[in-house]
């Protein structure tokens, strides 16, 4: 048994542990997620983020959910980004960022503010065909990084987004794989989301691939235009930049919050 160094971070209350260094593989990383990722018996969190400096002007990232699969995230990614700015790792305010979704620039706004570019969406398929629970009127479908259906609702607070969340992330529609699900609701004040996440299993209070999902798929539909204003479970902000482009989007870009909770060590 030895003893890990790591920081626990947070991008709008969407927490993750992050590792760096060291010589760990896919295995290796997968084990760490599921340990120490685990709610109440270790330090807890939706997902695990492995940092390394990777040149220059770059850095490296990979994430884990807590259930030890391998995905893109947007929050982790700007958690990421932060971190690696903060201790050093990459002193400027501008870098690349290297994910599984790509090769992506990162830019540090302000103190726990950080801009990203996401990957395009070649198309968002509005009104998705599929045989979804009562009570879901519509649905669109879009890959952001990783798959999202886009649920628009009319009462946000009382949606059942654990239960009718699992229900459409498992639905048959959405293949083997399955699908990360956002329930949304337009208002004056901005669009808010509520995420259930596929690899967590459970609402999660924020989601950066989510949010972009919802703004590409509502901009698209006609209900918002770039910049559209975003706000999370947790009541945290973001924004989020794009051009449409034929049924998809480019040039799409995400600012929102993220910041270093605390450090420790953990003998594992």
């Amino acid at each position: 048994m030895q003893k890990i160094k790591f920081w626990k971070v947070s991008g709008a209350g969407n927490d993750f542990i992050l590792l760096t260094g060291g010589r760990r593989n896919t295995a290796a990383l997968k084990k760490l997620a599921l340990k120490l990722c685990a709610q109440k018996l270790a330090v807890g969190a939706d997902g695990l983020l492995y940092v390394n400096k990777a040149g220059a002007g770059a850095v490296s990232m990979r994430y884990f959910n807590s259930d030890g699969s391998e995905a893109f995230c947007g929050n982790g990614s700007r958690c990421s980004a932060w971190w690696a700015h903060c201790s050093g790792v990459m002193k400027r305010k501008k870098f690349l960022l290297q994910t599984v979704s790509g090769v992506l620039p990162v830019e540090i706004i302000s103190s726990e503010s950080v801009k990203m570019r996401m990957p395009d969406v070649p198309e968002v398929k509005p009104g998705f065909k599929g045989k979804y629970p009562p009570g879901v009127k519509a649905v669109h479908f879009l890959n952001t990084g990783v798959p999202h259906a886009i649920v628009p609702v009319e009462d946000l607070e009382k949606t059942d987004v654990k239960g009718l969340g699992r229900a459409l992330r498992f639905n048959k529609a959405f293949g083997p794989e399955g699908t990360n699900v956002d329930f949304v609701k337009a208002s004056a004040g901005g669009v808010y989301v509520r995420t259930y996440e596929r690899g967590v299993e459970d609402e999660t209070l924020a989601c950066g691939t989510g949010i972009t999902a919802s703004a590409v798929a509502l901009t698209l539909a006609g209900r918002v235009s770039s910049p559209v204003a975003l706000i999370a479970r947790s009541g945290e902000k973001f924004r989020v930049w794009l051009k449409t482009a034929g049924r998809g989007a480019r040039e799409i870009y995400i600012q929102g919050p993220a910041k270093i909770v605390f450090e420790g060590e953990i003998k594992c």
